[in-house]
């Protein structure tokens, strides 16, 4: 079973890095799917729901990140939620 990782993005220099940082991370079971909120406005809906005012935002298996509801991207907070961890 895939670990599903949606990262919603503006495509912006700062979210390719974090983008880059978080695929490294990732292992064979995660899915990494990225939203660009500007090319794609059901994306840019869709992380309203999130209440998250910067990006990008992580969700990973429909959990918002808890790093991404304070002050951005936490690498450890992401591996603690399965990052990078087979199923």
């Amino acid at each position: 079973m895939k670990r599903k990782i949606e990262i919603f993005s503006a495509g912006c220099p700062v979210c390719e890095e974090q983008i880059k940082l978080i695929k490294k991370e990732a292992c064979p079971d995660c899915e990494i799917v990225v939203l660009n909120m500007n090319t794609d406005k059901t994306s840019l809906e869709r992380s309203k729901s999130y209440k998250v005012k910067s990006v990008p935002i992580v969700v990973i298996d429909g959990v918002l990140a808890e790093c991404c509801s304070r002050t951005g991207i936490d690498i450890e907070i992401l591996k603690s939620m399965g990052l990078g961890k087979q199923n």
